[in-house]
C-alpha cells in the first residue's frame, strides 16, 4: 500500500500561511539512490501502482502555481535519481520533496544527498551610478543627451533581465546537469572575506568574464546557500554536451578567485529526461 503523497485536508493542523522570502525562490537539490531488490520482490501490478503514484506525483507538482521540477537519471552509482525542486514558498518546497521521496512507496528510494539554497542576486553587480560614469569616461557621452539615454535604457534592460534571471529564473530543459556545492576559503594567507570589496569584486568581475566566453553553450544558476546548508553556495550547471561542463571548470579552476579561494563539495552529473524514459534509464520500466 502506497503512503499518501498530499496533506491530509480535514481532521489535521489548520492550513499554515505562505512562507515566501522577501527576496528569492527556495531551490532544493534532492539525489536518491534506488533498492532495487526491494522493487523486483514487489509484483507486477504493485510496480505498476508506483511507477502511475510517481507520474502523478511527478505532473502534480510541475502544475503547482510558480513551482519548477526538474527529473534527471543519474550518471555513476553516487545517485541514481536526481530532482530539482524550484517554488516560492517554504511549505511547498518542504511539502514537495516528501512526496518525491514517497512518490515510488516507501523502502524503494533512498536519500544519496541534498542541498538547501535560495535564489538570490550578486552584491557584486554594476550600479546605475558606477555605469553612469562608466558612459562619461570611457565611452564619453554627456549626461541628458540622447546617446546617453540610449545606452543607459539599454543597460537597465539588460541589468533587469539579469536580476530576474538570478531571482525568477526559468530553468532550461538542457540534457546535460551539473550540481556541485562550493565555499570561499578563510584559511590564514587566503582568507577570501578578509578583502577589501573592491577587490572582491574585481577577483569575480575576472571569474565571470570567463564564464560568458560559454554564452550558448552552458547554462548557470548560483543560489545561496549561507545559513542553510553545509557551503556558501550551490552551483548548477547545463548544457547540451558534456565536455562544455568539464571545460568551464576547468577553465575557471585558472582564475584568481578560485584557485586562491574555492572550496567545492562533491559534483552530480545527470541527464534531463522525460518522466515516462526517467522511469526506463532508472530501471524501473
Amino acid at each position: 500500500m502506497l503512503i499518501p503523497t498530499s496533506f491530509p485536508t480535514s481532521n489535521g493542523p489548520a492550513e499554515s500561511k505562505p512562507l515566501i522570502a522577501q527576496e528569492g525562490w527556495v531551490v532544493q537539490h534532492l539525489f536518491f539512490t534506488i533498492d532495487h531488490g526491494y522493487w523486483a520482490a514487489l509484483t507486477p501490478e504493485e510496480r505498476q501502482e508506483r511507477r502511475e503514484n510517481f507520474t502523478r506525483t511527478i505532473e502534480a507538482i510541475r502544475k503547482h502555481p510558480g513551482t519548477q521540477l526538474l527529473a534527471f537519471a543519474m550518471v555513476s552509482p553516487k545517485s541514481e535519481l536526481g530532482f530539482m525542486l524550484v517554488t516560492p514558498d517554504l511549505h511547498d518546497s518542504q511539502k514537495f520533496e516528501k512526496q518525491i521521496s514517497l512518490a515510488l512507496g516507501p523502502d524503494v528510494l533512498t536519500p544519496a544527498y541534498s542541498y538547501l539554497s535560495m535564489t538570490e542576486w550578486t552584491e557584486y553587480s554594476q550600479s546605475e551610478e558606477e555605469f553612469k560614469v562608466q558612459l562619461e569616461k570611457a565611452e564619453n557621452l554627456t549626461p541628458g543627451t540622447e546617446a546617453f539615454e540610449k545606452r543607459l535604457g539599454e543597460w537597465k534592460g539588460h541589468m533587469t533581465k539579469y536580476f530576474n534571471d538570478r531571482l525568477y529564473p526559468n530553468m532550461p530543459d538542457w540534457q546535460v546537469f551539473c550540481f556541485y556545492p562550493m565555499s570561499k576559503r578563510r584559511n590564514v594567507g587566503a582568507n577570501w572575506y578578509a578583502n577589501e570589496f573592491a577587490k572582491r569584486r574585481e577577483l569575480m568581475g575576472g571569474h565571470a568574464k570567463t564564464g560568458r566566453k560559454y554564452s550558448g553553450k552552458v547554462r548557470q544558476l548560483i543560489t545561496g546557500s549561507t545559513g542553510l546548508d553545509s557551503y556558501e553556495w550551490g552551483v548548477t550547471l547545463f548544457a547540451h554536451d558534456m565536455f562544455q561542463i568539464k571545460s568551464i571548470v576547468y577553465e575557471m579552476r585558472f582564475d584568481e578567485v578560485t584557485a586562491q579561494y574555492g572550496e567545492f563539495g562533491d559534483f552530480y552529473i545527470g541527464i534531463q529526461t522525460p518522466t515516462g524514459e526517467l522511469l526506463q534509464r532508472v530501471m524501473l520500466a
